[in-house]
């Protein structure tokens, strides 16, 4: 089956996606606040998509997602980091695993043809759930920290 091979090649290769990303992080013009947040913390948040890709996709535990995306939020507005570049970085890990699939995934069968469309919705569903609970998480650090900011004045 192509789906499991696919899971299997991109969690063998998530150090080189990894970096593929941290590179495109550290030079796109859209995410310039991610230049001041400590590499290793950026590093292993990325990884930690595409070595667990296959166990993200195959468990559909949302409670996960929301935890680890909701910290992500959350530690991205203490940061200073604006939200817009959140929902960019969350993009361009997404754009990378695709352009890694399209690169490596060779098609030979309408089966696999279907397999991989099977595979764009699951990752798709992952993403946008990811995105929802990123800004969630920023959103309510932000609630928390206006009202602190209104009681220091």
């Amino acid at each position: 089956m192509v789906l499991p091979n696919l899971m299997k090649m991109v969690e063998t290769h998530a150090e080189d996606l990894t970096n593929e990303v941290m590179s495109d992080l550290a030079r796109n013009p859209k995410t310039p606040y991610f230049h001041g947040i400590p590499p290793q913390e950026v590093h292993r948040r990325i990884y930690d998509v595409y070595h667990n890709l296959g166990r993200w996709l195959s468990e559909k535990n949302e409670t996960n997602i929301q935890a680890v995306y909701g910290e992500v939020g959350r530690r991205r507005h203490e940061e200073g980091v604006p939200l817009y570049e959140v929902v960019c970085a969350v993009i361009l890990t997404k754009e990378h695993l695709w352009d890694y699939i399209r690169r490596n995934q060779g098609l030979s069968s309408a089966v696999q043809l279907y397999q991989q469309e099977e595979l764009a919705l699951m990752i798709g569903r992952f993403f946008d759930k990811a995105i929802y609970y990123a800004v969630k998480g920023y959103e309510s650090a932000r609630l928390v920290a206006v009202p602190a900011a209104r009681k220091a004045v």
